[in-house]
């Protein structure tokens, strides 16, 4: 049974991966996350969900490696993380009472089998008024996130309907990846 890495430092896909109860090992990918504007939304995820696994498949040759990216997509825009507060502000402005996507990739590669696919979910938000971002805004839960939210925090207060995968939406579609562990481990 070969180990499995994990390419990424995101506590949030480390808390996901833990709830398969396979164990895991992690090493980050450090590579350039710039998505191949050559592609579609979802291919370009998928591409550098590939890249990151890829990347560590060489220093771990006898592993399984895992990586995945998400992107939040409101009119046409990707929101990635935000630099600074005032852009997390913008990213919560623009998705207040609206419907955005999530599009989350994931690869899964060995010297045996490489296994990609994406999930795309739609979030809704309700109307958020100032007072409310400004509240998230200090809460520092922003920071680090795609659109400026996590949907398993003090975020989903926000949040009036899902349709996709919930664990997608928060960095890793869960059941997939483990579907597909199973497939190439026998896990």
């Amino acid at each position: 049974m070969k180990r499995l890495i994990l390419a990424s430092k995101s506590p949030r896909r480390k808390e996901l991966l833990e709830k398969t109860g396979i164990p895991f090992d992690i090493d980050a990918a450090e590579i350039d996350e710039t998505l191949n504007p050559s592609l579609s939304l979802s291919d370009a995820v998928r591409d550098l969900s590939l890249r990151k696994a890829s990347a560590v498949l060489e220093r771990h040759p006898d592993a399984v490696v895992l990586g995945s990216d998400t992107i939040v997509v409101i009119d046409d825009m990707v929101l990635g993380k935000p630099k600074d507060r005032q852009d997390a502000k913008n990213m919560l402005e623009s998705l207040s009472g609206k419907t955005h996507q999530v599009i989350t990739g994931f690869a899964l590669v060995s010297d045996r089998k490489t296994v990609s696919d994406v999930s795309v979910s739609h979030v809704t938000f309700a109307p958020l008024s100032e007072a409310e971002i400004d509240t998230y805004l200090t809460s520092g839960e922003a920071d680090d996130k795609a659109g400026a939210y996590g949907i398993q925090g003090l975020a989903g207060k926000f949040i009036t309907r899902i349709e996709g995968d919930y664990y997608a939406i928060m960095g890793l579609p869960l059941s997939r990846v483990y579907q597909e562990l199973k497939n190439i481990n026998s896990y």
